[in-house]
């Protein structure tokens, strides 16, 4: 069969299931949204490509026997969904989370660029990093296997709306960081690709509590290195 033929990487950020079967379930009905197909001919797969296991790895999907691109991942309280072209990364991460962890994963330049954000901004570049070096390495099938300080997030100004860069073994990957508070950034790796992304988090605290609202979907387009955003009622 061929290939999906999606353009665009749609990215959903929703509050974390129940478990890990709920988000697998979560993702497969979100593959089934976004390529309009019946879940009934989704399938979505995990394999380690060193030891073989079915129950970490990879995401990969099929839909109709036809690959499509997957990715998953957490944080605490939140997961992120992600569907697209065959190969992509994804990567969530708290700022909270970044800045209170000894991480020695971060080169020269990625701290030298993160200073210079101000003291302000200097977190949220840091986590940008540190999810771009994830979903870089995550699109390469290795995940954390690899050192990450081995990817270099190259990136301007943190949620300006431009596709930015990461080096990885001499080569350049093309990247799309998303800041959707003080607190939580999503990276996507997938060349370069137009991203879209659905906020279901809702109004309020975002600390993956229960905030006693209903959801409100909140939509960030990423094309052409320009960033748009709406709010649906």
């Amino acid at each position: 069969m061929g290939e999906s033929g999606l353009q665009t990487v749609s990215v959903r950020v929703a509050a974390a299931g129940a478990s890990r079967t709920a988000d697998r379930e979560a993702l497969v009905a979100f593959v089934a949204e976004v390529t309009r197909s019946d879940p009934a001919l989704v399938s979505v797969q995990q394999r380690c490509p060193h030891c073989g296991a079915a129950d970490h790895g990879r995401p990969g999907a099929r839909v109709d026997g036809r690959p499509v691109g997957v990715g998953l991942a957490r944080t605490s309280g939140i997961v992120v969904l992600a569907v697209g072209p065959a190969s992509l990364g994804v990567d969530v991460e708290r700022a909270s989370r970044v800045t209170a962890a000894p991480l020695d994963a971060f080169t020269a330049g990625e701290r030298h660029r993160a200073v210079a954000s101000g003291p302000e901004g200097a977190g949220v570049h840091l986590t940008a990093c540190w999810t771009v070096k994830e979903a870089v390495l995550k699109r390469d099938g290795r995940g954390l296997r690899v050192d990450p300080a081995r990817v270099e997030a190259v990136l301007g100004r943190v949620g300006d709306g431009q596709v930015d860069r990461a080096r990885f073994d001499g080569m350049e990957q093309l990247v799309t960081v998303v800041v959707l508070d003080a607190d939580l950034v999503v990276a996507v790796a997938a060349g370069g690709a137009p991203v879209r992304v659905e906020d279901l988090r809702g109004p309020g605290p975002q600390d993956g509590g229960d905030t006693g609202t209903t959801p409100t979907p909140r939509r960030h387009g990423r094309q052409g290195g320009a960033v748009s955003g709406r709010r649906r009622g």
